[in-house]
């Protein structure tokens, strides 16, 4: 009986020894990556179950990008609307996310990589695919201008490789942040030996990271994949598995910024932060001036500074009626069209061009102001979507072009979910002001009433052919989503994951929990 009681209470200090390391080891990395928080079984082990923890080390900074540190600001026009145009810019309080954004427009030496890239994959077999994506060169054409050079030689001239890229719509747009996701993607795998590089893709046999995920893309000579910890897959192929999401390893999508993110970004109020946060003091909430323009709290567009720069522009547009670059011996922006996507002084958040050189796109469906707008990440155009799936639940086959077969979300979806406000999947029309009714028989009613309807975009930052008004990041104008023009280009954001600090803080203020190691 003796040596049973001492048996039992052994047994019971090996288990207290045992759980009280598994919260040690949980509360020394934070993410209990080694053992689980609520069950004490270990992680990440084939003998226990093969429950699979990955400890993420922070979100990469993404190539050609710098990081947009989120808060609130005051959005909409920052002088009074001309009388003569709609009154489409409101002032009201929102806040943004943080994010990463191209600290450049897109030039095109990187759309031609695009071009390039599209052409080995579908050039054989569906050469339209190809055709679609290439920006329209005869945007540059007009009745009484002799811009033919232009068209013959401003997206293939290597003279104009880091010039934006332009006669891109929004669709093309879209459709390029998606591939660079892809390609992004696909070359993290190609680096950590889960796949080779595969040249030879073409039709649907194209790496996308959704067909990755879902085994629906093997790769050259069928690739390597991570070790499959699952006990019931431990012999053959079934030892190794595609990584997923969960594994931390995969970028968010590219994609174009929303409207608030494009003007928080170009606005670039944290220059206007007298005591931002650093190594030795927390920062104050506070805002000395709101901009009027991109380059800081001045209503000019000329450099300041007493030196040899004094006078000079801060941004390539138009000064006056006839006027696109100054005399000769005296060129006042040293540009008659786009200039190289690095020109000109960067703001706050070292991002070029935020006003002037190209209008950029952005994700948001045109719509005047309406109250009711979110006040968190606000943004008009959602279209809720679901992958189409098979009768036994599996994810249906690739199209033709390698892409994952999506459909709309159904009202009955939304109904199960809960989503009674809505009850559409496409938002673009929600609460937009637009009525039927017979009591206010106001519509947008487009080529009627109005050029708005769903597929009527945002564009902002003004270009080489506009006048200093719409170089201020609050004013906005629209065109319809399939027209391209020659002074309209993009560049693309990545979500932020996870803190909004930026410099793998977790989130919320931790009062000593944790050192903060600051940028």
């Amino acid at each position: 009986m003796k040596r049973k009681i001492i048996g039992i209470s052994l047994l019971c200090f090996g288990a207290a020894t045992f759980f009280s390391a598994c919260s040690k080891n949980s509360a020394k990395n934070g993410t209990g990556d080694s053992f689980s928080q609520v069950t004490g079984w270990p992680l990440n082990d084939q003998k226990f179950g093969g429950y699979e923890v990955a400890q993420f080390k922070g979100q990469p900074k993404p190539t050609g990008m710098t990081f947009i540190q989120g808060g609130r600001f005051t959005m909409g026009a920052t002088d009074d609307e001309m009388p003569t145009l709609e009154n489409n810019s409101v002032r009201r309080t929102v806040s943004v996310s943080s994010f990463y954004m191209d600290e450049t427009e897109i030039s095109n030496t990187s759309y031609r990589e695009y071009t390039y890239w599209l052409g080995r994959a579908y050039g054989n077999d569906y050469p339209e695919k190809v055709q679609a994506e290439l920006p329209d060169s005869t945007v540059w054409r007009s009745p009484l201008a002799y811009n033919e050079p232009y068209v013959k030689n401003y997206f293939r001239q290597a003279a104009y490789n880091n010039y934006p890229v332009v006669g891109v719509n929004w669709y093309q747009a879209t459709n390029f942040c998606k591939w660079r996701t892809d390609r992004v993607n696909e070359f993290i795998l190609i680096q950590l030996h889960a796949i080779e590089p595969n040249p030879e893709q073409s039709g649907e046999d194209v790496f996308t990271t959704e067909t990755y995920m879902n085994g629906q893309y093997q790769g050259k000579n069928g690739g390597s994949r991570k070790l499959n910890l699952d006990p019931s897959a431990s012999s053959g192929d079934d030892r190794f598995r595609p990584y997923n999401l969960s594994d931390g390893v995969f970028f968010p999508d590219y994609r174009l910024p929303t409207e608030a993110e494009w003007e928080y970004a170009a606005l670039g109020l944290i220059g206007n932060n007298p005591t931002p946060e650093n190594k030795r003091r927390r920062g104050e909430e506070v805002v000395t001036d709101r901009n009027t323009l991109p380059w800081g709290p001045k209503n000019t567009t000329r450099y300041g500074l007493h030196n040899q720069y004094q006078g000079e522009f801060e941004g390539n547009y138009m000064r006056a009626k006839g006027d696109a670059m100054g005399v000769a011996g005296g060129l006042n922006d040293n540009a008659d069209i786009t200039a190289p996507v690095r020109s000109f002084l960067p703001n706050a958040f070292g991002l070029y061009n935020m006003a002037g050189n190209v209008n950029e796109w952005v994700m948001d469906t045109y719509r005047p102001s309406t109250s009711d707008q979110a006040e968190l990440r606000p943004f008009r155009g959602n279209i809720y979507t679901k992958p189409m799936v098979q009768e036994d639940g599996t994810i249906e086959d690739r199209d033709s072009v390698g892409n994952v077969p999506y459909q709309n979300v159904t009202t009955n979806d939304l109904i199960q979910n809960g989503r009674y406000e809505t009850r559409t999947s496409d938002l673009n029309n929600y609460h937009d002001g637009d009525t039927t009714s017979p009591q206010n028989s106001y519509s947008y009613a487009y080529g009627v009433n109005s050029l708005v309807n769903d597929s009527t975009k945002v564009y902002k930052g003004g270009s080489f052919a506009d006048r200093a008004y719409w170089l201020s990041p609050g004013t906005r104008r629209y065109t319809q989503g399939n027209t391209a023009s020659a002074t309209i280009g993009f560049r693309c954001v990545m979500d932020r994951l996870g803190s909004p600090d930026g410099d793998e803080q977790p989130g919320g203020n931790s009062f000593g929990q944790a050192k903060r190691h600051k940028r």
